[in-house]
Protein backbone atom coordinates (compact mmCIF):
# COMPACT_ATOMS: atom_id res chain seq x y z
CA UNK A 1 0.00 0.00 0.00
CA UNK A 2 1.09 3.39 -1.20
CA UNK A 3 1.18 6.23 1.64
CA UNK A 4 2.18 10.51 0.99
CA UNK A 5 2.52 12.29 3.79
CA UNK A 6 3.80 16.03 3.36
CA UNK A 7 5.54 17.22 6.94
CA UNK A 8 4.68 20.83 8.07
CA UNK A 9 8.23 21.96 7.44
CA UNK A 10 7.07 20.76 3.89
CA UNK A 11 9.66 16.96 3.28
CA UNK A 12 7.44 14.93 1.41
CA UNK A 13 7.65 11.21 2.43
CA UNK A 14 6.29 8.29 0.44
CA UNK A 15 5.94 4.80 1.40
CA UNK A 16 4.97 0.92 -0.06
CA UNK A 17 4.09 -1.26 2.73
CA UNK A 18 5.16 -4.08 1.49
CA UNK A 19 4.84 -7.14 4.26
CA UNK A 20 5.56 -10.17 2.66
CA UNK A 21 9.40 -8.66 1.84
CA UNK A 22 12.35 -9.68 4.22
CA UNK A 23 13.98 -6.25 3.23
CA UNK A 24 13.25 -2.51 3.44
CA UNK A 25 14.82 0.06 1.49
CA UNK A 26 15.16 3.38 2.45
CA UNK A 27 16.15 6.92 0.47
CA UNK A 28 16.64 10.28 1.19
CA UNK A 29 16.34 12.83 -2.01
CA UNK A 30 17.57 16.08 -2.82
CA UNK A 31 16.70 18.06 -5.36
CA UNK A 32 19.87 19.30 -6.64
CA UNK A 33 22.40 18.16 -8.21
CA UNK A 34 25.33 18.75 -11.28
CA UNK A 35 23.40 21.30 -13.47
CA UNK A 36 22.80 23.24 -10.27
CA UNK A 37 26.36 24.60 -9.62
CA UNK A 38 28.24 27.33 -10.94
CA UNK A 39 31.80 26.59 -13.28
CA UNK A 40 33.92 27.83 -9.83
CA UNK A 41 32.53 25.32 -7.96
CA UNK A 42 32.00 22.58 -10.32
CA UNK A 43 31.62 18.75 -8.95
CA UNK A 44 30.87 20.51 -5.49
CA UNK A 45 27.45 17.99 -5.29
CA UNK A 46 29.16 15.19 -6.13
CA UNK A 47 32.35 15.97 -3.29
CA UNK A 48 29.32 16.55 -0.57
CA UNK A 49 27.70 13.27 -1.38
CA UNK A 50 31.20 11.43 -1.10
CA UNK A 51 31.85 13.87 2.54
CA UNK A 52 28.42 12.61 3.86
CA UNK A 53 30.10 9.48 4.71
CA UNK A 54 33.08 10.68 6.16
CA UNK A 55 31.19 11.69 9.07
CA UNK A 56 27.74 13.28 10.64
CA UNK A 57 26.62 14.67 14.35
CA UNK A 58 25.90 11.06 15.71
CA UNK A 59 28.18 8.74 13.40
CA UNK A 60 31.38 8.42 12.78
CA UNK A 61 32.59 7.10 9.24
CA UNK A 62 33.11 3.50 10.95
CA UNK A 63 29.94 3.33 12.31
CA UNK A 64 27.98 4.78 9.21
CA UNK A 65 29.32 1.58 7.67
CA UNK A 66 29.07 -0.45 10.55
CA UNK A 67 25.63 0.42 11.54
CA UNK A 68 24.13 -0.80 7.94
CA UNK A 69 26.88 -3.52 6.82
CA UNK A 70 27.16 -5.00 10.16
CA UNK A 71 23.40 -6.15 10.11
CA UNK A 72 23.85 -7.50 6.58
CA UNK A 73 22.94 -4.36 3.98
CA UNK A 74 24.25 -2.43 1.86
CA UNK A 75 24.49 1.70 1.68
CA UNK A 76 25.47 3.89 -1.33
CA UNK A 77 24.54 7.36 -2.79
CA UNK A 78 24.39 8.52 -6.25
CA UNK A 79 24.65 12.40 -7.30
CA UNK A 80 23.01 12.89 -10.85
CA UNK A 81 22.04 16.12 -12.95
CA UNK A 82 19.07 17.35 -11.18
CA UNK A 83 19.66 15.24 -7.92
CA UNK A 84 21.31 13.30 -5.41
CA UNK A 85 20.27 10.04 -3.04
CA UNK A 86 21.88 8.71 -0.23
CA UNK A 87 20.09 4.66 -0.03
CA UNK A 88 20.38 1.85 1.86
CA UNK A 89 18.71 -1.83 1.79
CA UNK A 90 18.85 -3.90 5.05
CA UNK A 91 16.64 -6.74 6.45
CA UNK A 92 13.53 -5.19 7.71
CA UNK A 93 13.79 -5.26 11.57
CA UNK A 94 16.54 -2.67 11.33
CA UNK A 95 15.03 0.14 9.56
CA UNK A 96 14.72 2.53 12.01
CA UNK A 97 17.94 2.92 12.70
CA UNK A 98 19.19 2.71 9.03
CA UNK A 99 17.13 5.84 8.32
CA UNK A 100 18.82 7.67 11.45
CA UNK A 101 21.85 7.03 9.80
CA UNK A 102 20.86 8.07 6.14
CA UNK A 103 19.34 10.98 7.61
CA UNK A 104 21.97 11.78 9.93
CA UNK A 105 24.87 11.77 7.04
CA UNK A 106 22.35 13.68 4.74
CA UNK A 107 21.27 16.61 6.84
CA UNK A 108 24.18 17.10 9.26
CA UNK A 109 27.82 16.13 7.75
CA UNK A 110 30.58 17.29 9.82
CA UNK A 111 32.61 18.56 6.41
CA UNK A 112 36.33 18.88 8.69
CA UNK A 113 38.68 20.35 6.55
CA UNK A 114 41.42 16.88 7.28
CA UNK A 115 38.72 14.57 5.98
CA UNK A 116 37.79 16.83 2.85
CA UNK A 117 41.72 17.23 1.62
CA UNK A 118 41.63 12.81 1.81
CA UNK A 119 38.96 12.84 -0.36
CA UNK A 120 40.22 15.21 -2.49
CA UNK A 121 42.79 12.70 -3.59
CA UNK A 122 39.79 10.00 -4.01
CA UNK A 123 37.83 12.23 -6.33
CA UNK A 124 40.83 13.22 -8.09
CA UNK A 125 41.48 9.73 -8.93
CA UNK A 126 37.67 8.95 -9.64
CA UNK A 127 38.14 11.78 -12.56
CA UNK A 128 41.21 10.34 -14.08
CA UNK A 129 39.36 7.05 -13.91
CA UNK A 130 36.63 8.15 -16.32
CA UNK A 131 38.79 9.90 -18.40
CA UNK A 132 40.68 6.62 -18.94
CA UNK A 133 37.43 5.09 -19.98
CA UNK A 134 36.75 6.01 -23.34
CA UNK A 135 33.31 4.01 -22.99
CA UNK A 136 32.01 6.50 -20.55
CA UNK A 137 34.27 9.30 -20.87
CA UNK A 138 32.69 9.29 -24.79
CA UNK A 139 29.39 10.59 -23.02
CA UNK A 140 30.83 13.60 -21.57
CA UNK A 141 32.50 14.52 -25.08
CA UNK A 142 28.54 14.01 -26.04
CA UNK A 143 26.97 16.43 -23.55
CA UNK A 144 30.01 18.99 -24.55
CA UNK A 145 27.76 18.93 -27.55
CA UNK A 146 24.35 18.70 -26.76
CA UNK A 147 24.52 21.59 -23.79
CA UNK A 148 27.72 23.90 -25.08
CA UNK A 149 28.36 26.26 -22.21
CA UNK A 150 26.09 24.84 -19.61
CA UNK A 151 26.61 22.68 -16.45
CA UNK A 152 24.58 19.76 -18.26
CA UNK A 153 27.65 19.40 -20.47
CA UNK A 154 29.95 19.70 -17.73
CA UNK A 155 31.29 16.14 -16.17
CA UNK A 156 29.57 16.01 -12.91
CA UNK A 157 32.20 15.06 -10.94
CA UNK A 158 33.94 18.35 -12.15
CA UNK A 159 37.05 18.58 -13.18
CA UNK A 160 40.95 18.66 -11.49
CA UNK A 161 40.92 22.19 -10.92
CA UNK A 162 37.37 22.25 -9.58
CA UNK A 163 38.19 19.70 -7.48
CA UNK A 164 41.24 20.60 -5.99
CA UNK A 165 39.90 24.45 -5.32
CA UNK A 166 36.71 23.12 -3.78
CA UNK A 167 36.92 23.82 0.45
CA UNK A 168 34.70 23.35 3.45
CA UNK A 169 33.01 26.21 3.04
CA UNK A 170 31.79 25.86 -0.70
CA UNK A 171 30.41 22.45 0.38
CA UNK A 172 28.68 23.87 3.45
CA UNK A 173 27.35 26.91 1.47
CA UNK A 174 25.92 24.44 -1.30
CA UNK A 175 24.64 22.23 1.68
CA UNK A 176 22.85 24.94 3.77
CA UNK A 177 21.13 26.28 0.16
CA UNK A 178 20.06 23.06 -1.01
CA UNK A 179 19.44 20.41 1.34
CA UNK A 180 16.82 21.81 3.14
CA UNK A 181 12.88 20.36 4.00
CA UNK A 182 11.22 21.56 0.99
CA UNK A 183 13.67 20.22 -1.47
CA UNK A 184 13.85 16.64 0.03
CA UNK A 185 11.61 13.70 -0.22
CA UNK A 186 12.08 10.79 1.67
CA UNK A 187 11.35 6.80 0.22
CA UNK A 188 11.21 3.52 1.45
CA UNK A 189 9.55 0.20 0.17
CA UNK A 190 9.73 -3.13 2.20
CA UNK A 191 8.12 -3.96 5.68
CA UNK A 192 7.98 -1.00 7.58
CA UNK A 193 5.04 1.34 9.33
CA UNK A 194 4.66 4.39 7.64
CA UNK A 195 3.34 6.48 10.72
CA UNK A 196 6.32 5.47 12.90
CA UNK A 197 8.38 6.79 10.10
CA UNK A 198 6.87 9.88 9.57
CA UNK A 199 7.29 10.25 13.76
CA UNK A 200 11.13 9.71 13.03
CA UNK A 201 11.59 11.98 10.39
CA UNK A 202 9.47 14.39 12.23
CA UNK A 203 11.74 14.08 14.88
CA UNK A 204 15.04 14.09 13.09
CA UNK A 205 14.15 17.41 11.46
CA UNK A 206 12.19 19.40 13.64
CA UNK A 207 14.73 22.07 13.65
CA UNK A 208 16.71 22.51 10.33
CA UNK A 209 15.70 25.52 8.75
CA UNK A 210 12.91 25.73 5.90
CA UNK A 211 13.99 28.16 3.08
CA UNK A 212 14.43 27.48 -0.07
CA UNK A 213 16.40 28.48 -2.91
CA UNK A 214 16.38 27.09 -6.08
CA UNK A 215 19.52 28.68 -7.22
CA UNK A 216 20.25 30.57 -10.66
CA UNK A 217 19.34 27.17 -12.69
CA UNK A 218 20.50 28.15 -16.54
CA UNK A 219 17.49 26.54 -18.80
CA UNK A 220 19.07 23.75 -20.91
CA UNK A 221 17.71 24.17 -24.67
CA UNK A 222 15.90 21.78 -26.90
CA UNK A 223 16.63 21.85 -30.29
CA UNK A 224 19.83 22.48 -32.44
CA UNK A 225 19.84 23.81 -36.29
CA UNK A 226 23.09 22.25 -37.26
CA UNK A 227 24.12 19.05 -36.47
CA UNK A 228 27.50 18.64 -34.21
CA UNK A 229 30.72 16.36 -33.75
CA UNK A 230 33.22 15.78 -31.13
CA UNK A 231 36.38 13.87 -32.15
CA UNK A 232 38.92 12.80 -29.06
CA UNK A 233 42.24 10.90 -30.75
CA UNK A 234 43.22 8.80 -27.75
CA UNK A 235 45.51 5.37 -28.38
CA UNK A 236 42.94 2.63 -27.67
CA UNK A 237 42.31 -1.27 -28.49
CA UNK A 238 38.49 -0.21 -29.68
CA UNK A 239 37.03 3.17 -30.66
CA UNK A 240 33.98 4.62 -28.88
CA UNK A 241 31.03 6.25 -30.57
CA UNK A 242 28.36 8.57 -29.06
CA UNK A 243 25.47 9.27 -31.02
CA UNK A 244 22.67 11.92 -29.61
CA UNK A 245 19.70 13.89 -30.21
CA UNK A 246 18.23 16.54 -28.08
CA UNK A 247 14.56 14.97 -27.16
CA UNK A 248 12.33 15.14 -24.40
CA UNK A 249 11.97 16.57 -20.58
CA UNK A 250 10.25 14.00 -18.02
CA UNK A 251 6.98 15.64 -17.73
CA UNK A 252 6.39 15.66 -22.15
CA UNK A 253 3.32 13.80 -23.25
CA UNK A 254 5.56 12.00 -25.80
CA UNK A 255 7.62 10.47 -22.98
CA UNK A 256 6.08 6.61 -23.43
CA UNK A 257 6.15 7.39 -27.17
CA UNK A 258 10.22 7.81 -26.66
CA UNK A 259 10.78 4.85 -24.40
CA UNK A 260 9.31 2.40 -27.24
CA UNK A 261 10.86 3.85 -30.05
CA UNK A 262 14.03 3.21 -27.87
CA UNK A 263 13.37 -0.18 -27.33
CA UNK A 264 12.50 -0.74 -31.02
CA UNK A 265 15.77 0.97 -31.84
CA UNK A 266 18.15 -0.31 -29.46
CA UNK A 267 16.74 -1.57 -26.20
CA UNK A 268 17.40 -5.15 -26.18
CA UNK A 269 19.01 -7.82 -28.79
CA UNK A 270 15.55 -7.76 -30.58
CA UNK A 271 16.38 -4.48 -31.33
CA UNK A 272 16.59 -2.93 -34.81
CA UNK A 273 20.59 -1.57 -34.23
CA UNK A 274 21.77 -4.90 -32.50
CA UNK A 275 20.27 -6.76 -35.35
CA UNK A 276 21.84 -4.60 -38.38
CA UNK A 277 25.21 -3.65 -36.17
CA UNK A 278 26.20 -6.76 -34.63
CA UNK A 279 24.33 -9.90 -35.93
CA UNK A 280 24.12 -9.10 -39.61
CA UNK A 281 27.57 -7.28 -40.28
CA UNK A 282 29.66 -8.17 -37.08
CA UNK A 283 30.48 -4.24 -36.84
CA UNK A 284 30.01 -3.55 -33.30
CA UNK A 285 30.33 -6.02 -30.42
CA UNK A 286 28.15 -3.22 -27.93
CA UNK A 287 25.60 -1.35 -29.50
CA UNK A 288 22.48 -0.37 -27.71
CA UNK A 289 20.32 2.92 -27.45
CA UNK A 290 19.00 4.56 -24.02
CA UNK A 291 17.12 7.76 -23.40
CA UNK A 292 17.53 10.17 -20.17
CA UNK A 293 14.90 13.02 -18.79
CA UNK A 294 15.69 16.01 -17.33
CA UNK A 295 13.23 18.84 -16.09
CA UNK A 296 13.34 21.09 -19.62
CA UNK A 297 15.28 19.06 -22.33
CA UNK A 298 16.22 14.90 -22.46
CA UNK A 299 18.02 12.77 -25.16
CA UNK A 300 18.31 10.42 -26.80
CA UNK A 301 21.83 8.10 -27.51
CA UNK A 302 22.92 5.13 -29.26
CA UNK A 303 26.69 4.13 -27.55
CA UNK A 304 28.39 1.18 -29.46
CA UNK A 305 32.09 0.00 -28.89
CA UNK A 306 33.79 -0.49 -32.68
CA UNK A 307 36.76 -2.43 -34.31
CA UNK A 308 39.32 0.68 -34.64
CA UNK A 309 38.76 -0.09 -38.84
CA UNK A 310 35.52 -0.49 -38.98
CA UNK A 311 34.37 3.00 -37.40
CA UNK A 312 32.86 4.87 -40.70
CA UNK A 313 30.77 1.72 -41.64
CA UNK A 314 29.30 1.60 -38.53
CA UNK A 315 28.40 5.06 -38.33
CA UNK A 316 27.06 4.94 -41.77
CA UNK A 317 25.11 1.95 -41.02
CA UNK A 318 23.70 3.32 -37.42
CA UNK A 319 22.38 6.02 -39.48
CA UNK A 320 20.83 4.71 -42.24
CA UNK A 321 18.83 2.71 -39.43
CA UNK A 322 18.07 5.43 -37.29
CA UNK A 323 16.97 7.40 -40.86
CA UNK A 324 15.27 4.56 -42.26
CA UNK A 325 13.08 4.11 -38.70
CA UNK A 326 11.88 7.77 -39.18
CA UNK A 327 11.28 7.83 -42.90
CA UNK A 328 9.11 4.27 -42.93
CA UNK A 329 8.60 3.89 -39.39
CA UNK A 330 7.99 0.41 -37.69
CA UNK A 331 6.05 -3.06 -38.10
CA UNK A 332 3.36 -4.40 -36.16
CA UNK A 333 5.36 -7.02 -34.33
CA UNK A 334 8.13 -4.96 -33.46
CA UNK A 335 5.63 -2.42 -32.38
CA UNK A 336 3.99 -5.66 -30.08
CA UNK A 337 7.27 -6.62 -29.00
CA UNK A 338 8.00 -3.15 -27.85
CA UNK A 339 4.72 -2.81 -25.61
CA UNK A 340 5.29 -6.46 -23.66
CA UNK A 341 9.33 -5.71 -23.67
CA UNK A 342 8.53 -2.68 -21.46
CA UNK A 343 6.09 -3.57 -19.54
CA UNK A 344 7.48 -6.55 -18.59
CA UNK A 345 10.78 -5.12 -17.54
CA UNK A 346 9.34 -2.13 -15.83
CA UNK A 347 7.04 -4.61 -13.18
CA UNK A 348 9.74 -7.00 -13.01
CA UNK A 349 12.02 -3.87 -11.74
CA UNK A 350 10.20 -2.98 -9.40
CA UNK A 351 9.73 -6.63 -7.30
CA UNK A 352 13.08 -5.62 -5.64
CA UNK A 353 12.35 -3.29 -2.65
CA UNK A 354 15.46 -1.22 -3.65
CA UNK A 355 14.14 -0.52 -6.92
CA UNK A 356 10.83 -0.07 -5.97
CA UNK A 357 12.02 2.44 -3.28
CA UNK A 358 13.79 3.98 -6.05
CA UNK A 359 11.19 3.92 -8.42
CA UNK A 360 8.50 6.05 -5.86
CA UNK A 361 11.38 8.57 -4.20
CA UNK A 362 12.56 9.23 -8.24
CA UNK A 363 9.05 10.13 -9.60
CA UNK A 364 8.54 12.25 -6.83
CA UNK A 365 11.65 14.52 -6.37
CA UNK A 366 12.01 14.62 -10.02
CA UNK A 367 8.04 15.14 -10.91
CA UNK A 368 6.30 16.79 -8.16
CA UNK A 369 3.60 13.32 -9.23
CA UNK A 370 3.01 9.92 -8.50
CA UNK A 371 2.42 7.63 -10.63
CA UNK A 372 0.88 4.20 -10.56
CA UNK A 373 1.69 1.32 -12.34
CA UNK A 374 -1.90 1.04 -13.47
CA UNK A 375 -0.95 4.67 -14.69
CA UNK A 376 2.05 3.62 -16.65
CA UNK A 377 0.31 0.61 -18.42
CA UNK A 378 -2.63 2.78 -19.52
CA UNK A 379 0.16 5.18 -20.46
CA UNK A 380 1.60 2.48 -22.71
CA UNK A 381 -1.03 1.45 -24.64
CA UNK A 382 -2.00 4.87 -24.93
CA UNK A 383 0.56 4.92 -27.51
CA UNK A 384 0.02 4.10 -31.27
CA UNK A 385 2.20 3.05 -34.52
CA UNK A 386 1.74 6.32 -36.13
CA UNK A 387 2.60 8.04 -32.55
CA UNK A 388 6.14 6.23 -33.01
CA UNK A 389 7.32 7.50 -36.38
CA UNK A 390 6.01 10.94 -35.98
CA UNK A 391 8.52 10.92 -32.49
CA UNK A 392 11.20 9.20 -34.76
CA UNK A 393 10.83 12.12 -37.51
CA UNK A 394 10.83 14.78 -34.99
CA UNK A 395 13.74 13.56 -32.88
CA UNK A 396 16.02 11.49 -35.55
CA UNK A 397 16.33 14.85 -38.03
CA UNK A 398 19.22 14.93 -39.39
CA UNK A 399 19.81 19.18 -38.14
CA UNK A 400 19.57 17.52 -34.54
CA UNK A 401 22.25 14.73 -34.84
CA UNK A 402 25.28 14.78 -32.59
CA UNK A 403 28.52 12.39 -32.48
CA UNK A 404 31.47 12.10 -29.98
CA UNK A 405 34.22 9.09 -30.69
CA UNK A 406 37.12 8.37 -28.88
CA UNK A 407 40.20 6.08 -30.27
CA UNK A 408 43.19 6.64 -32.50
CA UNK A 409 41.71 8.08 -35.47
CA UNK A 410 43.15 8.53 -38.40
CA UNK A 411 42.82 11.74 -40.92
CA UNK A 412 41.43 9.60 -43.66
CA UNK A 413 38.43 8.52 -40.74
CA UNK A 414 38.47 11.61 -39.27
CA UNK A 415 37.88 13.38 -43.01
CA UNK A 416 34.87 10.55 -43.54
CA UNK A 417 33.13 11.06 -40.30
CA UNK A 418 32.74 14.88 -41.19
CA UNK A 419 31.69 14.07 -44.83
CA UNK A 420 29.01 12.19 -43.34
CA UNK A 421 27.76 14.59 -40.84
Amino acid sequence: MRRITQLPNNIRLITEELKDRHGTAIGIWVGTGGRYEEDRNKGVAHFLEHMAFKGSTNYSCDEIKQSIEGVGGNVNAFTAEEEICYYAKVPSRHWQRTFDVLADISFFPTISKKDLDKERGVILEEIKMYHDLPQYYVSELLDELLWPNHPLGKSITGSAATVSALQPKDLRDFHSQYYVPPNVVVSAAGQLEHDELVKLLRSKTSGLQTDHSSGNLMPARKDQDRPGLNLHFKQTEQMYMAIGYLAYEINHPDYYVLALLNVIIGGNMSSRLFNEVREKHGLAYSISSGTKTLHDTGLFTVRAGVDNGKITAALELILKVLTKTARTGITASEFKRAREYYLGQFTLGLEDTLDRMLWIGGILISNDKVKTVQEVIKKIDAVTMADIKRVARHILAAHRLNVAVIGPLSSVQEKSIRSIL
